[in-house]
C-alpha cells in the first residue's frame, strides 16, 4: 500500500490537524524515552550513515551514491548498506546500479558481510534511528523546499524526532537547489552552532537529450517532488504541468495510460526520474524520458576530508 503524506504536514506552522494529533505524538515521543537503550555495537569497517530527521525524500540515496563515486576515485573501498524493505524496490536497483551493495532485514548483518569482503567503508542509506549501530558519522540530510515541514514529529507532522535532537549530530546536509540557504543556515545554528553544515545541488547529466522548444508534462513518486520539478525548470525546460505520487509509488497500467493520455491532450512530451523508470516494469514506455540528475557537493574537499 502506498501512502501519501498529508499536505498539512508541510504547513509552516501547525493547524488544527496537526494540534489535534499532537497528544499522540507526545505519547510516541515519551514511550520513546520509557524503552531500554540497546548496546551500541561498533564495527571494524568505518560507518557513515547518511539519514534524516524529516520522513523521506532529504536525498539519502543521491548522497550516498554520490559519497561511494568520491570514496572510489580516491581507491576507498566502499559499499551500501541498506536495510530490506519490499517497498523501496527502486532504491536497492539504484545502489547496486552504482556500486556493491550489502542488503539485509538487519543493518549489523550487512556490515558484518562487508567486514568478511574487507571493504574500508560502508555508507548505510538511512538508518539515523538505528540505535544498535555505533556509528562513526553521521549526516542528517534535509530537503531546502520541505525542512522540517510544520515542525512537529509524527503522527502531527513529518519528524521522526524533535529537531532540537540534531544538536547530537555533527553534520547536515542539505539537498536542492540551493533555496533558502541563508535563513535554514541561521535555523540550524540556533540549535546547533558548532554543527558542519554542507550543501548540496541537483545537476541533471542528460540534459542534451531535451529540447527546449518543447513543453513537458512531469511525473514523480518521490518524496522531493518539487525539487525534481525545480530543477527541471531552473534548466530551461517548459512544464506545463506535474503530476505527483506517493513515495515509492507502484505504477500501475491504469497510471500509465492515464499519464500518457494526459500528455497527448497537452501535446506535451513526458519526464520522470530514474527511481521512478525503474518502477515502470513492462508497461508502455514510449515517450516516456527519464532525466537523470546527480548530486554536486558544494564544499566536496570538505565533506570528503571529514569522512578519511
Amino acid at each position: 500500500m502506498n501512502l501519501k503524506k498529508p499536505k498539512f504536514w508541510d504547513n509552516k506552522k501547525p493547524n488544527l490537524n496537526a494540534y489535534l494529533l499532537y497528544p499522540i505524538a507526545f505519547f510516541i515521543d515519551v514511550a520513546k524515552t520509557l524503552f531500554p537503550k540497546p548496546k551500541k555495537k561498533k564495527f571494524k569497517i568505518k560507518t557513515i550513515c547518511i539519514g534524516n530527521i524529516y520522513l523521506g525524500g532529504t536525498g539519502k540515496t543521491s548522497l550516498s551514491i554520490k559519497l561511494n563515486k568520491l570514496l572510489n576515485k580516491r581507491n576507498i573501498k566502499s559499499c551500501f548498506i541498506k536495510k530490506y524493505y519490499k517497498n523501496q524496490i527502486d532504491e536497492q536497483k539504484l545502489l547496486e546500479k552504482n556500486g556493491k551493495l550489502f542488503l539485509n532485514y538487519q543493518r549489523i548483518d550487512a556490515l558484518e558481510q562487508a567486514e568478511k569482503q574487507n571493504y574500508e567503508i560502508a555508507i548505510l542509506d538511512d538508518g539515523l534511528q538505528d540505535k544498535t549501530i555505533d556509528y562513526d558519522l553521521s549526516f542528517v540530510c534535509f530537503n531546502n523546499i520541505n525542512w522540517i515541514g510544520n515542525g512537529m514529529t509524527i503522527p502531527a507532522g513529518p519528524l521522526r524526532e524533535n529537531i532540537t535532537k540534531i544538536k547530537n549530530y555533527d553534520h547536515i546536509f542539505l539537498n536542492g537547489n540551493l533555496e533558502d540557504i541563508d535563513f535554514l543556515t541561521q535555523e540550524i545554528y540556533k540549535i546547533n552552532s558548532n554543527i558542519n553544515i554542507h550543501l548540496g545541488k541537483y545537476e541533471p547529466i542528460n540534459l542534451d537529450k531535451f529540447e527546449k522548444d518543447k513543453k513537458y508534462l512531469v511525473f514523480s513518486g518521490i518524496g522531493n517532488h518539487q525539487t525534481f520539478v525545480s530543477m527541471i525548470k531552473k534548466n530551461g525546460l517548459e512544464v506545463l504541468k506535474d503530476l505527483e505520487f506517493s513515495d515509492h509509488y507502484l505504477y500501475t497500467k491504469q497510471d500509465i495510460d492515464k499519464i500518457l493520455n494526459e500528455a497527448s491532450n497537452l501535446k506535451c512530451e513526458i519526464i520522470t526520474t530514474e527511481k521512478d523508470f525503474l518502477r515502470l516494469n513492462n508497461f508502455n514506455l514510449s515517450g516516456i524520458k527519464t532525466m537523470k540528475a546527480e548530486l554536486k557537493i558544494m564544499d566536496e574537499d570538505k565533506l570528503i576530508n571529514s569522512i578519511i
